[in-house]
């Protein structure tokens, strides 16, 4: 029993039409218009596939394919249609449609299960508009509000809550009242280590925790002409020497940990004008709990010292957190099962990024399934993965998901 790997691709490409980027990707950042469109699209092929829909007030979709037994609580598969300005048409696309060709696949095949099945498109997982990322799975999970979630604010200062009523997906559901018997989400690595093993499937067993931190420098816009060396306040330069710190900090932590700044924001912005505010994001990663906090602990309190040296002024805000994640064993040995009994080439991974499973964890059991990205390479239009790829892991996603499910004869 195997997915139809070309139905899976056409829904890909499909799927990449909206939103389109200017270097072969996609810009469908979170509840724009082109986002609207892509989940009108997807609304389309769940109801021609014969599934319910329903969408909760953060603006997530749930289509949910019957089971035999109206009290059993449901499979949810799933992951995210929003993508990242410079976006690939992968990246948690890969998971939605996947899980939807999971439910094609056993319409076709006549399969029935005691389990309903439901295939999930979670709202603002990449938080590249509104921060923090994965926030509709966030306020699921309860780990925010949901007046939080609609205060969050992008660069325009426009808030989540208006904006989800202005596209029309606005859903009337209490979030976080549906009830899970598993979460599964599949998703392309992100990272090089499957092709660099020469492996076909990713069986995820922990996901990293992060912490964003938001850095806000206060200095004193001057002429960058005209204004002695010896008697600038420049946040600039305390920025580069922050982010030169973060470097530090996360090679001192090796092996496993990530840090890095992906994100700066010069005020005004000007060639000739030394910054009077800079605002930039530090991200850091590790599955060890201990080594996360110590390092936020560290570039919090030198980031401080190295802006106060400058005679900078420095606030530092947490506006993204979630602790490793351990995936459910019994769930990630299904995953590991499948992928020998298909003969696909498998090894254990941890998730470099973060998911809504992580967040999905704290309230069912979950799991994920990877497959290779070429060079490792994501948020980034240039990003790639192969049909077969594409369609293996959806094949171990079938096998895993139906067996939770539980067939009915």
């Amino acid at each position: 029993m195997r997915i139809n790997g070309d139905r899976l691709w056409d829904m890909l490409m499909d799927m990449a039409k909206i939103g389109p980027g200017i270097a072969g990707g996609n810009n469908r950042q979170t509840l724009t218009d082109a986002d609207a469109e892509g989940r009108s699209l997807f609304k389309t092929w769940c109801d021609k596939a014969g599934m319910t829909v329903g969408v909760d007030r953060m603006g997530t979709m749930f289509a949910t394919r019957a089971g035999t037994d109206p009290n059993a609580l449901p499979v949810y598969v799933g992951s995210h249609l929003d993508t990242q300005p410079t976006g690939g048409k992968y990246d948690g696309v890969l998971g939605v449609l996947a899980a939807l060709e999971v439910v094609r696949t056993m319409n076709d095949l006549g399969i029935k299960t005691k389990h309903p099945i439901v295939v999930t498109n979670w709202a603002n997982e990449e938080g590249a508009r509104f921060a923090p990322a994965m926030l509709a799975s966030g306020v699921f999970a309860g780990m925010h509000t949901l007046d939080y979630a609609y205060g969050r604010k992008d660069p325009e200062g426009k808030t989540y809550g208006d904006e989800l009523k202005r596209i029309g997906w606005l859903g009337d559901e209490e979030v976080g009242a549906r009830k899970m018997h598993a979460y599964f989400e599949y998703h392309i690595e992100q990272g090089p280590i499957l092709e660099a093993e020469n492996k076909t499937i990713g069986v995820v067993t922990h996901c990293q925790g992060l912490w964003w931190l938001e850095f806000t420098l206060t200095g004193k816009e001057a002429h960058t002409g005209s204004t002695p060396m010896a008697m600038r306040v420049n946040a600039g330069l305390a920025m580069s020497r922050i982010v030169e710190m973060v470097q530090s900090v996360a090679m001192e932590n090796q092996p496993g940990a990530v840090a890095g700044v992906g994100q700066a924001f010069f005020s005004p912005n000007s060639r000739n004008v030394l910054p009077g505010k800079v605002v930039f994001t530090v991200d850091l990663r590790t599955p060890d709990k201990e080594k996360l906090d110590r390092m936020r602990a560290k570039i919090e309190t030198e980031g401080k010292k190295i802006a106060e040296a400058l005679g900078v002024g420095c606030s530092v805000e947490a506006i993204g957190h979630f602790e490793p994640v351990t995936f459910d064993p019994k769930l990630v040995t299904s995953v590991r099962n499948a992928a020998e009994k298909l003969g696909y080439s498998h090894m254990n991974i941890i998730s470099g990024a973060g998911h809504d499973a992580c967040w999905a964890a704290k309230v069912a059991p979950a799991t994920m399934v990877m497959c290779p990205c070429v060079g490792g390479l994501s948020h980034n239009e240039a990003e790639e993965i192969s049909k077969e790829w594409a369609a293996a892991g959806a094949d171990v996603l079938f096998h895993a998901v139906v067996e939770t499910a539980e067939i009915v004869a």
